[in-house]
């Protein structure tokens, strides 16, 4: 009797080990709740940083094109997360295909489950970890939008995201973070994004704009910020949400994300310095988009570093990108005339390339032992490794990105009419106007002192009576 029930368990056993995964794991598989927590967590803080970026570009871009700068953040995030469930996230993090792509055997998260895949996260359930990385996805692909802000057609945005998504994005998400990819595999550390989010982006941003061509009046026409406040706005959303983009990274809450949280913050926090100091030795003035543009930068720089390096190293770090990334803006870009319209190259383009190096320099094993010593700590072969993930992020966005424009222009015409622009895209694209004319009839009825004319044409006292 006791060897029946003995049979009796073993087969028990084994039809569990079928349905739920290896009985033999034990601890090693079991979801960690405070790890999950903290990861749901840290994606919500990444989701709200592209209306973060929609508010931080619509302010930056004139008023005429608010809405359509807006609705490209906006339509970004439904299009990319229907693409990652379908096919996007088994492209990126599936079964490795010869150390370039994933597999399709995950298409609809099929395979995807509630229980952790110990090649990415061992106390979160496989399900959060696709969730978290959707989000970094999504970021992605918005901050292109800023290189082809006021000049790029809606069909032809909407065709190049989701090829972009799939054809470059996800692909090199595989090199730099998948099981097998080629990347990951030469040893090269990018903690949050340097070369998958930030260089990818920024390149991708120059080559549309290079190939849309410059914006009508461009050089002849002032084209300044219509709605500062908008920028600060989303600046401090985007800081906000860059909590979640490099400490939730860690994929666990821990030490490790207590250190990236505060090397994200002190390099932000140094770089918006370093901007409006360089700004104003050089322009005389130091302005608001200044610092929120210094902000961005030091993040940017920090992301690849952020699980890497020391507090000090942080703040080297951020230094560095505020005055890189200005001289980008303020010298690189005017001498070379091209029109990247809201600064993607410059900021996300030259800070990425700069943390991703600065990764080699400043890395240390003592803050995160998973990583490698960088320079200064005795192995200077990571800067080399480090050099040659940037060479290929580099090569391999801007090519991918110039055959897909390419591609779309064969079906839809890439650029808005000269008589569309003109207009604006928001009326001429969506039908819509962020700022329509308020007459005072209409706003106050029967008293008809004013006819109507527009309100902001009226003097300070005439609005008050």
């Amino acid at each position: 009797m006791s060897g029946f029930s003995t049979v009796l368990k073993l087969l028990l056993l084994l039809l569990t080990a079928g349905v739920s995964g290896p009985a033999w794991a034990g601890e090693e598989a079991a979801v960690d709740t405070g790890d999950t927590t903290f990861i749901l967590m840290s994606a919500a803080l990444v989701m709200i940083m592209t209306p973060g970026l929609a508010f931080f570009y619509g302010g930056m871009v004139r008023k005429k094109n608010v809405l359509s700068t807006i609705m490209q953040s906006l339509i970004v995030i439904c299009l990319v997360s229907v693409q990652w469930v379908l096919f996007g996230y088994s492209l990126a993090f599936g079964p490795d295909r010869n150390h370039l792509v994933g597999s399709l055997s995950w298409m609809g998260l099929c395979g995807v489950g509630q229980d952790p895949n110990a090649d990415y996260a061992a106390t979160i359930p496989h399900l959060v970890f696709a969730v978290f990385q959707l989000m970094f996805a999504i970021i992605t692909a918005a901050l292109i939008t800023g290189s082809i802000a006021e000049r790029m057609r809606f069909p032809a945005f909407l065709g190049f995201i989701l090829l972009w998504t799939t054809l470059v994005y996800d692909p090199l998400a595989h090199w730099v973070w998948g099981a097998g990819g080629w990347i990951r595999e030469m040893g090269a550390l990018d903690f949050a994004g340097g070369t998958v989010v930030h260089i990818s982006s920024g390149v991708s941003g120059l080559v549309a704009a290079l190939v849309l061509g410059r914006r009508r009046g461009y050089g002849s026409e002032p084209m300044i910020p219509h709605q500062l406040p908008f920028t600060v706005l989303g600046a401090a959303m985007l800081w906000f949400g860059w909590f979640g983009f490099n400490a939730g990274s860690a994929l666990t809450a821990g030490g490790l994300a207590a250190s990236a949280f505060l090397a994200t913050n002190t390099a932000a926090a140094t770089a918006a310095l370093s901007w409006v100091f360089a700004e104003w030795a050089h322009h005389g003035k130091p302005t608001v988009l200044g610092a929120a543009s210094g902000a961005i930068a030091g993040l940017v720089g920090i992301t690849p570093a952020a699980g890497f390096v020391s507090p000090l190293s942080s703040v080297i770090i951020g230094l560095v990108a505020g005055v890189l990334c200005y001289l980008a803006v303020s010298v690189v870009k005017k001498r070379l005339g091209y029109d990247d319209s809201l600064d993607v190259f410059g900021v996300h383009g030259f800070g990425g390339v700069w943390g991703a190096l600065a990764t080699g320099i400043f890395a240390s094993t003592a803050v995160n032992e998973a990583g490698a010593d960088g320079l200064l700590y005795g192995n200077p072969a990571q800067l080399g490794i480090q050099a040659v993930g940037v060479v290929a992020t580099i090569t391999f966005a801007a090519a991918g990105t110039l055959i897909i424009l390419k591609a779309v222009s064969l079906v839809t015409r890439l650029r808005a009419s000269g008589e569309e622009e003109e207009m604006g895209l928001d009326l001429a694209i969506h039908g819509e106007d962020a700022y329509p004319e308020i007459m005072v009839g209409t706003v106050l009825p029967g008293d008809v002192r004013y006819g109507s004319i527009p309100v902001n044409s009226l003097s300070a006292d005439a609005q008050l009576k």
